[in-house]
């Protein structure tokens, strides 16, 4: 009678797969992690691009920006606060205002303090901070 030996891995093997793995996962995860957060300031930057194109258009059509009042809602529905755009374009100038990618609304303001002939637009980054480094810093039109 011929014995077959069974095939298959031993505990010790697959506790070392497993070891690897574990040494693998811990290198990369943080990398991915830490590319999210920057693709997300990226995201922020052409949200913004987007938003200052709408708020060029609303300053072309009625000569002058939405008020810090009025706000970005102002390029989605018509302002009947003073004053109201005398050729505010059917439709709007953006189906809707995004949030920031952290789920935080833009900060406008019109005249902008450092921007004082236009606006300042901005997010203040992950951390919901003013300031910060990194993807913890501000994003901004100035």
């Amino acid at each position: 009678m011929i014995l077959k030996k069974k095939k298959g891995f031993t505990l010790i093997e697959l506790m070392i797969v497993i070891v690897i793995l574990g040494l693998l996962a811990g290198l990369v995860i943080p990398k991915l992690v830490g590319r999210g957060e920057e693709a997300k300031v990226e995201i922020a930057r052409m949200q913004m691009k987007e938003i200052e194109t709408a708020l060029e258009l609303y300053k072309l059509d009625n000569g002058f920006y939405p008020t810090t009042e009025q706000g970005l809602e102002a390029l989605v529905e018509k302002p009947t606060s003073e004053p109201e755009p005398p050729k505010w374009r059917e439709g709007g100038y953006m189906k809707k205002v995004p949030l920031d990618p952290w789920g935080r609304p833009y900060i406008y303001i019109c005249p902008g303090e450092h921007n004082t002939d236009s606006y300042d637009l901005f997010s203040y980054g992950a951390d919901g901070k003013e300031g910060g480094e990194g993807v913890n810093a501000d994003i901004t039109n100035w």
